[in-house]
C-alpha cells in the first residue's frame, strides 16, 4: 500500500506543478524559448537568441586579434 500512496502523491504533485506553471510555460514556448523542468515550481527558461550573441562576440574577438 505504501507504494500506491507514493505514486499518487507524485502524480498529484506533478499535476499541480503543471497547472500552476501552465501559462508561463506556454508564454515561453510561444516566444520560441526552451523550458526545462527543474522540480516543483522550478523552471529554467532559455531564449535561444543568446546563442547568437555568443557567436557574434567570438567572431569579434577573432577579428580584433
Amino acid at each position: 500500500m505504501h507504494h500506491y500512496v507514493t505514486v499518487w502523491f507524485f502524480r498529484s504533485k506533478t499535476q499541480a506543478d503543471l497547472a500552476l506553471c501552465r501559462d508561463q510555460d506556454q508564454w515561453a514556448r510561444d516566444l520560441g524559448w526552451t523550458v526545462v523542468w527543474r522540480g516543483f515550481g522550478a523552471r529554467h527558461y532559455r531564449d535561444p537568441r543568446f546563442d547568437l550573441v555568443r557567436e557574434v562576440e567570438e567572431i569579434g574577438r577573432q577579428v580584433l586579434v
